[in-house]
């Protein structure tokens, strides 16, 4: 059938042709049209045609008009023959029309989503209803083979089918065998005398295939890849002092029978350089002691690309500090080839000091401006100043609010002093509305409802109602956060709360504490990283008596009652300057929190300090650290209320030990925690292989320690459990999901141990 309309079209241009030699062999007299008649139509309406042709009854009719006549209508791409033919002063348009599409449909496509094939499809005009083109036809089957190029499937065949049906319609089928993928089978690097082939190799993600091969798809071959590796092999050269370091060619082979490829690589790694010096030349606005603290390139090292880049960026940041927006930085090498030495000349032109004559916003459709606009430190009809720009877009990067922001500078046209900002956001959900289950090690099942709103009517305010029916912690919470109660940045936090804690299946009882209670809270911010939070609240705790109560708390039930009343105030500080709060790779983080029983039945003084540190290791690894340190004390002769106290064991402390299980224990044998808490992690973090630079789903090891005393108990180090092991953590869509398999090393007879520990939510 693909043949009949590929001779349906050599016909039509046949009959183009012939139309123009016999317009010109038998040429018509010129007369006037008495009436025009269409024939041959039918989905097509009438009136297309009479509106596309140049000439109407009563008008004169001639050979230009009617060549004129025929190009407009098979200009609509609606019609596959057009004929005019003359009787009398009757004029008679005669058109064939094109099939029109009934249905595209694919088959064997294994690796696309034919929906999304189909969207392709109709964004070029081949879908259901439309004429059918075999223009069209024919690019979307070379568009689809080359996309099956693309995914190393290099022996895919694509046969299009076309099956007319009544009405002159036809169904179009792209039939596709995939075949085997096409793999890598050799890499090789020629030219190397300094490093090692499989040192090279190991630089990059394409390779001959391994064992995580069926995931990461590194045997794969990909032009993007292998542009990317061959830009990471220059890099390792450049950062290793060989300045001349090229790439002569890459050569691609692929076997007859298109399932192997070979890769060959040819370098020229050229001598290595010693940087014997660096000057600077230019106009340094007389700082020029400040910019050469700013120098990262060391003479006496191997030539370095990377500090020679970070030099030149870093003074061009310093120099737009004083307002130089358009400064213009040149490193230039001087090559002593005889005695394998580079000397470096920093050149500095400032130009023009300019300032920001206005910032414009785009890309907010539902956050008001004045929701960005608070966070901007660069204010418009001042001086230009890069560090404030940066700071203002990392400040509204850290609302939350948008998947991205980018912030360009602009020239104001006739004003050489001045340019404008133009801050462009792209919006993300931060609603939801979640109705659904959860499971952990822990909580075994438990299911949750929760309405959020991080930015209520893009007013940049929070408010969440969030309802937890777990087994062992069950919570009715509703939370309002103003961000932005003063003009001048001062958060308000209104909280109120009702919470139900049982003992966990592992220390058995029905046992339960219930807290209900109402908090409000206001942050202060001092600096750009540091805020200081004070408030108050009011909090009624009630010991539910059950089977195998610990006797601390029928104890202090017997001493206080089993209803005990607080009117808490807070005082909390945090420092946070890490690049990211879900998936961060450099910064720190401290947090302290304070609470003071100073009224009710309950007196007691509370305080939480914690520490955590991220560097960077390379490109690919993170180091974390955590330290956090709890202490309790009663006051007014009273001891400390034990449901305030610490527990450890499990995530997000001490895991390989069950949830909660470290610590003093009740002559019942329950887990009662303490007044006093130490916990220390540290984790290396990897992306999951594969997953390229993306933060989201994660691989860690690490290594804990901790512990909790009771409030008279001696601190000893000796006494801390301890456990190593790995795990990988996922932002998935309902939350922060971690797993760990974990080994304790440090642990004593009677410790509850769980190895393999899950949770959505626990943080570190």
């Amino acid at each position: 059938m693909k043949k009949q309309f590929k001779r349906l079209r050599v016909r039509t241009v046949s009959a183009v042709c012939m139309l123009a030699f016999a317009a010109n062999t038998w040429a018509v007299e010129p007369f006037t049209v008495r009436d025009i008649r269409v024939e041959g139509l039918q989905r097509v309406e009438p009136g297309t045609v009479f509106g596309s042709l140049p000439f109407r009854v009563g008008d004169q009719y001639n050979d230009d008009k009617g060549s004129a006549a025929i190009r407009a209508l098979f200009a609509l791409g609606l019609f596959k023959d057009v004929r005019l033919e003359v009787q009398g002063d009757v004029l008679i348009v005669i058109v064939e029309e094109r099939p029109t599409v009934n249905e595209v449909d694919f088959v064997g496509t294994k690796e696309f989503d034919k929906d999304t094939l189909k969207k392709a499809l109709r964004e070029i005009g081949l879908t259901e209803g439309r004429p059918y083109d075999q223009a069209l036809a024919d690019r979307a089957e070379q568009e689809l083979r080359r996309q099956y190029i693309n995914r190393s499937l290099y022996g895919a065949e694509v046969v299009t089918t076309v099956t007319p049906i009544e009405r002159n319609r036809v169904n179009l089928t792209f039939t596709v065998t995939e075949g085997e993928p096409t793999r890598i089978k050799e890499m090789h690097i020629v030219g190397n005398r300094s490093f090692g082939e499989k040192q090279l190799l190991d630089l990059m993600d394409l390779d001959t295939g391994g064992w995580l091969s069926w995931y990461t798809k590194s045997d794969r071959y990909s032009r993007t890849k292998l542009n990317a590796d061959l830009e990471a092999l220059r890099s390792y050269y450049l950062q290793r002092g060989f300045l001349e370091f090229r790439i002569d060619s890459t050569q691609v082979a692929i076997s007859p029978n298109k399932q192997d490829i070979s890769i060959t690589i040819n370098i020229t790694e050229g001598q290595r350089y010693v940087v014997s010096g660096v000057k600077l030349e230019g106009d340094y606005l007389g700082k020029e002691e400040e910019f050469k603290s700013l120098v990262k390139i060391r003479p006496g090292e191997p030539y370095n690309a990377d500090q020679v880049t970070e030099t030149t960026k870093a003074f061009t940041e310093y120099f737009g500090n004083f307002g130089y927006a358009f400064a213009q930085v040149e490193a230039r090498p001087e090559i002593d080839r005889t005695n394998n030495r580079v000397f470096f000349t920093l050149v500095a032109e400032p130009s023009r000091r300019a300032y920001v004559r206005r910032i414009n916003i785009a890309g907010n459709n539902r956050t008001r401006d004045e929701v960005i606009r608070r966070e901007f430190r660069q204010f418009e009809s001042s001086w230009y100043d890069a560090e404030k720009i940066k700071l203002s877009r990392d400040r509204v990067d850290r609302l939350g609010f948008f998947k991205d922001v980018n912030i360009e500078t602009s020239d104001v046209p006739g004003a050489p002093d001045q340019v404008d900002l133009n801050v462009t956001v792209v919006e993300r959900p931060t609603g939801s509305l979640q109705l659904g289950a959860g499971f952990s090690s822990a909580e075994k099942l438990a299911l949750s409802f929760s309405v959020k709103q991080e930015n209520a009517f893009g007013t940049g305010n929070y408010l969440s109602a969030e309802v937890n029916t777990s087994r062992f912690n069950r919570t009715i919470a509703l939370t309002s956060v103003d961000p932005y109660f003063t003009p001048n940045g001062v958060s308000r936090t209104v909280d109120v709360y009702h919470r139900t804690s049982r003992p966990y299946d592992e220390q058995g009882g029905n046992y339960s504490l219930v807290t209900s209670g109402a908090g409000l809270r206001f942050g202060v911010p001092f600096s750009e990283v540091d805020t200081v939070f004070f408030g108050g609240g009011f909090e009624r705790t009630q010991i539910r008596p059950g089977t195998n109560i610990p006797a601390v708390y029928l104890d202090y039930a017997e001493r206080f009652g089993f209803t005990s009343s607080a009117f808490p105030l807070t005082v909390g500080w945090s420092r946070d300057d890490r690049d990211s709060s879900l998936t961060p790779t450099r910064g720190r983080f401290q947090r302290f929190a304070g609470e003071w029983g100073v009224g009710g039945d309950a007196r007691y003084l509370r305080g939480d300090y914690q520490f955590q540190q991220y560097l960077p290791l390379g490109r690919l690894y993170t180091f974390a650290f955590n330290g956090e340190l709890g202490w309790g004390k009663g006051l007014n002769g009273r001891p400390y209320p034990v449901f305030k106290n610490f527990y450890s064991g499990g995530l997000g402390s001490v895991r390989g030990f069950q949830q909660g299980t470290l610590g003093p224990r009740d002559v019942t044998g329950a887990s009662i925690g303490g007044a006093r808490k130490i916990t220390l992690n540290a984790e290396l973090i990897t992306p999951f292989p594969g997953a390229g630079n993306d933060r989201t789903l994660r691989l860690f090891g690490f290594a804990d320690a901790g512990n909790v005393f009771g409030e008279n108990e001696q601190v000893r180090f000796g006494d801390l459990r301890a456990s190593v092991g790995f795990g990988l953590s996922w932002l998935s869509p309902i939350g922060p999901l971690r797993i760990a398999i974990a080994q304790p090393v440090r642990k004593q007879a009677g410790d509850r141990i769980q190895r393999l520990q899950f949770q959505i939510g626990t943080s570190f």
